[in-house]
């Protein structure tokens, strides 16, 4: 489809997507893309109905342009964890949680909040667009985001993915490929199983479906937002060089570790959240790799009770460094850069 289908979709003056972050959003980074004209988004991972009502009230104080909420919808796999395993686990931690002054927290009555809550919230805050990973979403949330005037955004690491998603009714499809930031999100078979590249994903989803595709992972500059287009995407999403950005929620430690990125340095690993996810190795990394990982989504809680603390406190050793395998193309440090250079890529 032509670059014009995807902007009617999303109301935006361009078909540049910002890649939702959960944990990792900033209210500055994704207005800043909405207000360039592409579609700022926002995640909204472990986020409760209220932080969504608050999120989205601040995004609309800080732009008037469209923008994308992001959640993740359960797959089935979020089983409760055994509390012989989380204390093994959690045991076996406490000279990391020792180092940063913290004490061994105590399991929360639950991990997420529930998704229904979420997603009742994302309606009633009515952004442009509810981008969704981890799987399809159900006829009713189909249904409601149509009633409510928000496009869908599906996301696929395969061709199978991509059109279940479109058989779902969904607006847009996201075919993220394997040298993509952050977590595999495939819903239909292993992760392992699913590393399909991102220029040979894309032209197969294009292919394959019949609703406007955008292509995410290894995009970065005007050369790979060419590339993505001449293999018949609509528009493209892109992570790791906004990332690298001032107006990004990453840490300082962060952005430095991403500028100092090769192509080789980005490895997937399970360790910091118990699902499979590309980033930089640091301590945390190798330290959590040398014990037993708890399932998805304990894995990530209890990770994410020293992440934060090591955030605040600079330590860029123990918090999950998310990063694509472009990340040495990831040049720019304000998110007005990016934008024009992935703009100069774009079909005239």
């Amino acid at each position: 489809m032509a670059p014009r289908a995807l902007r009617d979709v999303l109301s935006t003056d361009s078909p540049i997507v910002l890649g939702p972050f959960g944990g990792l959003s900033s209210i500055d980074l994704t207005a800043a893309v909405s207000e360039a004209g592409g579609l700022g988004s926002y995640g909204l991972y472990g986020y409760d109905g209220a932080r969504i009502a608050e999120t989205a009230a601040q995004m609309r104080a800080a732009t008037t342009r469209p923008f994308a909420l992001n959640l993740w919808l359960p797959t089935g796999d979020e089983a409760a964890v055994d509390d012989g395993d989380l204390e093994r686990v959690r045991s076996a931690l406490a000279p990391l949680f020792a180092e940063l002054g913290l004490p061994l927290p105590e399991a929360p009555a639950r991990f997420l909040p529930p998704v229904e809550e979420q997603l009742d919230a994302v309606l009633a805050a009515r952004p442009a667009a509810l981008s969704v990973v981890y799987g399809v979403p159900a006829p009713d949330v189909v249904a409601a985001a149509r009633e409510h005037g928000i496009a869908l955004i599906g996301t696929a690491t395969t061709v199978a993915e991509a059109q279940a998603l479109a058989a779902g009714g969904v607006d847009a499809v996201v075919a993220t490929g394997a040298e993509a930031a952050g977590h595999r999100v495939s819903f239909l078979a292993p992760p392992e199983d699913s590393l399909v590249g991102t220029f040979a994903l894309v032209p197969q989803v294009v292919d394959a479906v019949d609703v406007p595709v955008i292509a995410a992972g290894g995009i970065a500059d005007r050369r790979g937002v060419a590339a993505a287009f001449a293999l018949g995407a609509s528009g493209v999403q892109v992570g790791t060089a906004f990332l690298r950005t001032r107006q990004s929620a990453a840490t300082a430690g962060h952005r430095r570790a991403i500028t100092h990125a090769h192509d080789t340095s980005a490895v997937l690993t399970r360790a910091m959240s118990g699902r499979l996810a590309r980033g930089l190795p640091n301590a945390a990394m190798r330290l959590l790799e040398q014990h037993e990982i708890l399932p998805f989504p304990a894995q990530n809680w209890l990770t994410g009770q020293f992440r934060a603390a090591a955030a605040q406190q600079g330590r860029a050793d123990l918090v999950s460094l998310w990063a694509g395998q472009a990340a040495a193309l990831s040049v720019h440090d304000d998110a007005a850069d990016v934008f024009a250079e992935l703009a100069a890529g774009l079909p005239a």
